[in-house]
């Protein structure tokens, strides 16, 4: 009976688990703080609004979720995301290929680009920050230069709009592909080889490779997957904008990394999940929508906000152990 006590106090207060508590409890305290606050909060429009809002940077979370396990980063991930939005323009609007073509390589535009990060890291042993900075400034640079510093816009392309815009029971469809990535995410994460590989990595890459495993190769592949969910942000982005946007992507990286800490993902590697990235991409939107709300109310003194975050800021800091 006291080691079953032991094991589920061992359990709740592992870092990535009392992570995720932290950001589930304050996802809640301010769902009911605001739902008090504003009777429009709970609104079915309000909150289809916040989902849809939270659609692209839950993509964008989730194949950052995979890299930050390994113990890695991936800092190119929003730029990644803007140049393969700009490349299913170029491949369906100005070539003529066809919506699934030009989408399925516009997919792969993103895939490639995590798969040359996860090259450079693993084979040319460059780190992480480094080598995905570099991918983000190639990125960036290559997007503006093939769209001319323009938008492409896909207002004659029938049907493109559809694609995160249409609505199945009042929900989005840019809701329904991050829900359902997160769902396949968390299968792979917890159920297959790639997962478990995922987190040895990131506990300890030496012992993982002295046991026979090819990590080099397993890290390619994170990075890749990395990549490719940010070519499906990409696609779902440039459908609900109509358009394809050669700088919207640069900020997104942060918000992605960002949720996927606050869910219980740990930077230090090893630790981490998709269900704590979707809490996390969900208390994070909520942030912004009170940092508009309190704006709207005309609340020059910000001061509560400040404490607001500096409580979650000392949660996750008491989380992963950090002394403060």
């Amino acid at each position: 009976m006291g080691n079953s006590k032991t094991l589920i106090k061992t359990n709740l207060f592992r870092s990535d688990a009392l992570q995720k508590i932290l950001a589930f409890a304050s996802l809640i305290f301010l769902i009911i703080i605001f739902s008090i606050a504003s009777p429009n909060f709970l609104k079915w429009d309000n909150i289809t609004g916040i989902l849809l809002a939270t659609s692209v940077n839950g993509i964008l979370a989730i194949g950052v979720t995979f890299i930050i396990i390994t113990g890695g980063i991936d800092l190119s991930i929003g730029t990644i995301m803007s140049l393969s939005a700009v490349m299913t323009g170029i491949f369906i609007v100005n070539m003529g290929l066809p919506v699934p073509v030009g989408i399925v390589l516009g997919i792969l535009t993103g895939a490639f680009c995590g798969m040359v990060n996860g090259f450079a890291i693993s084979k040319l042993t460059l780190p992480p920050f480094i080598a995905t900075l570099g991918m983000m400034m190639v990125t960036k640079g290559l997007a503006l230069i093939i769209s001319g510093s323009k938008p492409v816009y896909f207002m004659d392309i029938k049907g493109y709009n559809k694609i995160a815009m249409t609505s199945i029971g009042g929900i989005p469809m840019a809701v329904i592909i991050f829900l359902l990535l997160a769902v396949v995410a968390h299968f792979v994460l917890s159920n297959t080889v790639l997962g478990r590989y995922n987190f040895a990595l990131g506990s300890n890459e030496e012992a993982t490779r002295l046991s026979g495993i090819n990590t080099a190769n397993w890290k390619i592949l994170i990075y890749t997957i990395g990549g490719m969910s940010a070519g499906i942000a990409g696609v779902v982005l440039s459908s609900r904008l109509n358009s394809a946007q050669p700088a919207v992507g640069s900020g997104y990286e942060l918000e992605a990394i960002a949720a996927a800490v606050i869910g219980g993902t740990s930077l230090n590697g090893g630790e981490g999940g998709v269900l704590g990235t979707v809490i996390g991409i969900h208390y994070d939107r909520i942030n912004k929508w009170t940092e508009n709300f309190i704006s709207a109310a005309g609340m020059a003194d910000r001061s509560n906000w400040v404490y607001c975050n500096s409580g979650s800021l000392y949660g996750y800091c008491k989380a992963e152990k950090i002394k403060i």
